[in-house]
C-alpha cells in the first residue's frame, strides 16, 4: 500500500481560492474544541468535510471528532486516525477501517464523511472520500449492519468535540486542521468543498461560505486569532480547552509549511525514535545517546532560504545546519555532526560556536551559544553558500543579502537539518510556519509568507510551497 500518497496535498501554488490560517491541535497540551447545539437538527443526513496535516506518528489512537454522551450507536460518532495509522469510522460499532494508512506528516489531505442512513442501500449511508476520491478499500466494512434510518448525535443537542474523545477520556489529536465543515441536513459530494487543480491534478480547497449549512451546520476557518472558535457560517461558537491566539498558523493547504518529518521510518532515518511536537516543529524527545540527526519535509534545489533554532539550556552538544538529501539515502544523515566525515553536511556547534564541514571546524562566533539564543540559518541554493547568525548577528562577518563571506557547499539538493547527541534536548524551530518560540516573531519574508523572530535577509524566502513553487525550490 501507498505510504506517501502521489496526490496528497503538499500546497498548492495557484492562485484560486487561499486558505490564510489553520489551527495547531497539540495532544500535550489537552487542547480541543467543544460546543453542544441548542435545539436538534438532522441526525439521518450529513456531510463532515476537512482538512488536516499530521505532525505525530506515535502508534496512539487520536481522535479528530466525537459527537455523542455514551457509547452506543445512535449515541456516539467518532472520526479518528487508529494505532496503525488507519482512518476509522465509528460509532459502538467500527463501520469502516480503511486499508491504507495515514503516515504523510508532508502533506495535507481532504476528508469528506457522507452520512444518509435514510438510503436502501446499505453501502451508501455511510461513505468516505479523500482527496476527492471515493475511499473504497477497507479493512473492515460493516455497513451492511448499519440500520436504515439510524439517527447519529451529530446535529443533536449532545456534546460535538473536535480534536479528542470525551467519552474515552484521552486520544488528543495531533495535527493542522482547517476549513472544518458540517452540514446539517445535506449528504454532499466532495465537489462542493474542492476541486482538481487543471495544471498540477493535485486536489485543492473551494470557497464553501456559499453552503447551506442548517439548523447545527458550522463552518470553521481559524482566521480570527481572537476567537479560535469562530463559527464563520454565523451559528454558535465553539468552546476552547487550552486553546489561545499562539495556536492559529499559516500552514494551510494552500501554502504547506516545511516541519520535521515525524515519522523516521519513512526513509533511512536514524533509529533512535525521535519524537516532535508542537505542529512537527519542536524536537521533542529520543531515545539513548550519541549523535543523531533529523530531517525535514521539503529540500530545495534552487533559491534562497532561511529558518530559525531556538538555543535551549541543554543544546550545548547540539548543531543547526545542512545536509545534501543524497546523505539521506546513503544512511549517513544520522551521523551529520562534527566527528564524522560526512561530505557536504555543515552546521554551527552550540559548544563553541564553531562552523563546522564534515570533520573540519573552524572559526565561527568564537564563543558558545547560549539559553535563548536565536540561531538563523540561511542558504544559498544560487551561489552555494552557508551562512549563520547568532541572535541576527551573522559570524565570520557574514552577509547573505550581499552575497560575501559565507561558506562553501555542495551544488545538489540540501534540507536543513539539526544534530544531538543528548536524550535532555528540547529544541524549538521556526519555518515559519507554525512556532511554539516563546519569542516575538512577526517577521515575514519579502513574499509576506512566515513568521520569524528576524527578517530573512534580503532575498531569503520560507520554506512553504507557495515559494518553494516559484522560486527553484
Amino acid at each position: 500500500m501507498e505510504t506517501l500518497q502521489r496526490t496528497a496535498n503538499r500546497g498548492s501554488i495557484s492562485t484560486g481560492f487561499d486558505v490564510a490560517n489553520s489551527l495547531k491541535l497539540e495532544s500535550d497540551n489537552t487542547e480541543r474544541l467543544q460546543k453542544t447545539p441548542s435545539g436538534a437538527g438532522n441526525r439521518r443526513t450529513f456531510t463532515i468535510s476537512f482538512w488536516t496535516k499530521r505532525t505525530e506518528i506515535n502508534g496512539v489512537k487520536q481522535y479528530l471528532f466525537e459527537a455523542g454522551n455514551s457509547d452506543s450507536n445512535t449515541d456516539r460518532f467518532t472520526l479518528r486516525f487508529g494505532t496503525a495509522d488507519t482512518f476509522d469510522i465509528q460509532s459502538q460499532s467500527t463501520w469502516l477501517v480503511t486499508s491504507r494508512v495515514f503516515r504523510d506528516t508532508s502533506a495535507w489531505y481532504h476528508f469528506v464523511i457522507k452520512v444518509d442512513t435514510t438510503d436502501g442501500t446499505a453501502t451508501n449511508r455511510i461513505k468516505l472520500y479523500v482527496n476527492g476520491v471515493e475511499e473504497t478499500s477497507f479493512s473492515t466494512d460493516n455497513r451492511a449492519s448499519l440500520n436504515q434510518n439510524n439517527d447519529f448525535p451529530v446535529n443533536n443537542t449532545e456534546d460535538h468535540i473536535i480534536g479528542n474523545s470525551q467519552i474515552e477520556g484521552s486520544n488528543y489529536y495531533n495535527g493542522y486542521i482547517t476549513e472544518w465543515v458540517q452540514l446539517d441536513g445535506t449528504a454532499s459530494l466532495p465537489t462542493s468543498f474542492g476541486e482538481f487543480d487543471s495544471d498540477t491534478g493535485i486536489w485543492i480547497p473551494k470557497d464553501v461560505s456559499g453552503l447551506t449549512f442548517g439548523t447545527n451546520g458550522f463552518y470553521l476557518d481559524f482566521e480570527d486569532s481572537s476567537n479560535m472558535g469562530n463559527d464563520a457560517s454565523g451559528g454558535t461558537d465553539f468552546s476552547l480547552t487550552n486553546i489561545t491566539a499562539a495556536d492559529q498558523a499559516t500552514d494551510t493547504c494552500t501554502n504547506n509549511f516545511c516541519t520535521w518529518l515525524s515519522d523516521g521510518t519513512l526513509f533511512n532515518a536514524s533509529t533512535d525514535n525521535e519524537t516532535f511536537n508542537e505542529g512537527g516543529t519542536r524536537y521533542k524527545t529520543r531515545a539513548g545517546t550519541g549523535w543523531t540527526a533529523v530531517y525535514p519535509t521539503q529540500s530545495f534545489a534552487g533559491g534562497k532560504w532561511y529558518m530559525e533554532v531556538k538555543v535551549n539550556e541543554n543544546s550545548a552538544t547540539n548543531m543547526y545546519g545542512a545536509m545534501p538529501v543524497a546523505r539521506i539515502n546513503n544512511r549517513q544523515y544520522q551521523d551529520f555532526h562534527h566527528g564524522q566525515d560526512v561530505d557536504g553536511s555543515i552546521g554551527i556547534y552550540a559548544n563553541n560556536g564553531q562552523i563546522y564541514y564534515g570533520t573540519a571546524g573552524s572559526g565561527g562566533s568564537g564563543g558558545a551559544l547560549s539559553a535563548g539564543d536565536i540561531v538563523g540559518l540561511a542558504i544559498d541554493m544560487e551561489n552555494y553558500k552557508m551562512y549563520f547568525a547568532v541572535n541576527n548577528t551573522y559570524v565570520e562577518s557574514g552577509n547573505p543579502a550581499g552575497g560575501s563571506n559565507g561558506r562553501d557547499i555542495e551544488p545538489e539538493p540540501y534540507v536543513f537539518s539539526t544534530c544531538h547527541y543528548t536524550t535532555t534536548t528540547v529544541e524549538d524551530t521556526n519555518f515559519g510556519g507554525y512556532t511554539a518560540m516563546s519569542n516575538t516573531h512577526t517577521n515575514t519574508d519579502e513574499n509576506g509568507y512566515g513568521s520569524f523572530v528576524y527578517a530573512p535577509p534580503s532575498g531569503f524566502l520560507a520554506c512553504c510551497s507557495k515559494n518553494l513553487g516559484e522560486n527553484g525550490g
